[in-house]
């Protein structure tokens, strides 16, 4: 089987993520598989996928642009690899690499990792409702990761019984505790050992909202003077005036450490106490899972899967409410050793039960294999022999 993958951008997110996951998990000689970014941006995402082996094309296509001439390419590169499949991710590629497969006769399978939000630019919430037009007969299926997802969109049009939903997983073998890089991490940053540290990882973005993380941290820093604050993602570095502006109307540089866009996300997680999000709109955001499956807590804006992903194990706040964040930061920085070794095990044990990463990529392998058979079922319908996998490569 090849599947091609085809994505706005590789340059990091959740969706890009789970997409470098999905593929390290499923390499095999049987599985072959190339991706596809719509636009030039190859980035960190993108170099960990070459990695693997995996081909990697760039269309060059401007970020949320439809482009005549990219749209060509994608039609051009498809016809001359000829996949047995094409899997999109994300609205935009959702609609162009649709209108490339169907034009190609080459089953498609739709991926939304975004909740439904009516706020959304114009641009985007255009191409949400052509794709709920068109999702009636265009995709195999439509993956969601979250069920709050999947039942804004099956409201917004979208055709309920092509829905599903597959959570994101975690690869648990990479995020796990780990005492001795907490000591490296924490000596690399300049943070002493005994310091309460929260963290925050995500892209510097009005729908994250760092404000209101901000905010909660100088409450934090009001009652635990000794606390730090890690923030990684894309944009989220010394060089974003904005940000420092920011930290600075709250007295917060010195207790700052801005990393920037980071691979070893991991390793920062050893490195926590507590985990945050401040987000306005997610669907399932992986850093949640991430922190969790390393033995740490969480405090999360409700948005999206949170409640779902964070159950009993953390606390769940208004969007907006920086105080309640802070108040829920505060009470498990109070926790005593023995309470705070028991629910960082505890939030591990729910990521291993939920959400682990060879269940996911199972169900991935069967809404694949399903998407190949019923096109294939259909050709066969109609009195057409579809192209043997051999056939369609040569």
């Amino acid at each position: 089987m090849k599947v091609m993958h085809v994505i706005a951008a590789l340059d990091g997110g959740g969706a890009e993520t789970m997409l470098y996951q999905l593929l390290k998990a499923q390499i095999a000689p049987t599985h072959l598989a190339h991706a596809v970014s719509l636009t030039d941006m190859i980035g960190l995402v993108g170099r960990r996928i070459e990695g693997l082996g995996v081909p990697v094309s760039a269309l060059g296509m401007k970020r949320g642009r439809v482009s005549p001439a990219g749209f060509v390419r994608l039609v051009r590169l498809m016809a001359r690899e000829k996949p047995d499949l094409i899997q999109t991710w994300m609205y935009h590629a959702d609609l162009l690499g649709g209108i490339a497969a169907r034009t190609l006769g080459i089953p498609v399978i739709w991926g939304v990792r975004h909740e439904y939000n009516p706020r959304d630019k114009a641009l985007t919430r255009l191409t949400r409702r052509t794709c709920a037009l068109l999702s009636t007969w265009m995709p195999e299926s439509v993956v969601f990761n979250s069920e709050s997802s999947l039942r804004g969109h099956a409201r917004g049009g979208y055709a309920a019984r092509k829905l599903v939903v597959i959570h994101n997983g975690f690869d648990l073998s990479s995020f796990r505790p780990d005492a001795r890089t907490r000591i490296e991490v924490r000596r690399e940053l300049g943070i002493p050992e005994d310091a309460p540290v929260v963290g925050l990882v995500a892209r510097h973005h009005p729908d994250k909202d760092h404000g209101t993380f901000v905010a909660a941290a100088a409450r934090i820093r009001e009652r635990c003077g000794s606390a730090r604050f890690v923030l990684c993602g894309k944009e989220v570095e010394w060089s974003n005036s904005d940000l420092v502006a920011l930290l600075d109307r709250y007295g917060l540089r010195p207790a700052a450490h801005l990393l920037g866009n980071r691979l070893d996300v991991e390793r920062l997680y050893a490195a926590l106490d507590v985990a945050c999000l401040s987000s306005r709109t997610e669907s399932f955001p992986n850093v949640l899972g991430e922190a969790m499956a390393c033995g740490v807590p969480c405090v999360s804006t409700d948005c999206g899967a949170v409640r779902e992903i964070v159950g009993e194990t953390g606390y769940v706040v208004p969007v907006g409410d920086s105080e309640a964040l802070a108040a829920g930061v505060l009470r498990l920085l109070r926790l005593d050793e023995t309470a705070r070794a028991a629910l960082g095990a505890a939030v591990r044990l729910r990521i291993m039960n939920a959400y682990d990463l060879a269940a996911v990529v199972q169900r991935f392998d069967e809404v694949q294999g399903e998407a190949i058979q019923g096109r294939n079922d259909a050709v066969s319908r109609h009195g057409n022999q579809p192209r043997r996998t051999e056939d369609r490569a040569s």
